[in-house]
């Protein structure tokens, strides 16, 4: 079984509509806090190349949801490598609330980026840095990257 890169939050009442529950767009701004977490913890040298021309452009996104989640929830949005081909990458994300109860699944979801330079003309397909294959191989479950 892979690993799981695990970010943390606790829900706040500001993430929370008029209903009481997690206001469903929260969940895609907790993909890019894991994201923006794990290059952060596992591959700050890809941050330091985004003051450049390298850029890291989300292809798309998505979040399938399951079960609500309330303000003072501690969520975990755990995320591994589904594939790497070419410039791109897609990442799937769990989120799963932990109480004393256990665990519990809310939602399910992916999202793709590409590695692209900043060029004359636009922006051109670039190789994924190898400091950020590297931080994702313990996140491979099946070998995508390699």
């Amino acid at each position: 079984m892979p690993e799981r890169y695990v970010h943390r939050h606790r829900v706040t009442f500001d993430e929370t509509n008029v209903v009481g529950n997690v206001y469903f767009a929260h969940y895609v701004r907790w993909q890019g806090h894991c994201r923006e977490r794990f290059l952060l913890d596992r591959a700050p040298g890809v941050l330091a190349m985004l003051a450049g021309d390298f850029v890291l452009v989300t292809v798309d996104c998505s979040v399938e949801f399951y079960a609500e989640s309330f303000a003072g929830d501690l969520v975990e949005i755990r995320m591994e490598l589904d594939r790497m081909a070419g410039n791109r990458l897609t990442m799937v994300f769990d989120y799963v609330r932990r109480d004393d109860g256990g665990e519990q699944l809310l939602a399910r979801g992916r999202q793709s980026v590409a590695c692209m330079r900043r060029a004359e003309h636009g922006l051109q397909p670039a190789a994924v840095p190898e400091e950020l294959r590297e931080a994702l191989a313990p996140y491979d479950p099946a070998g995508a990257g390699r």
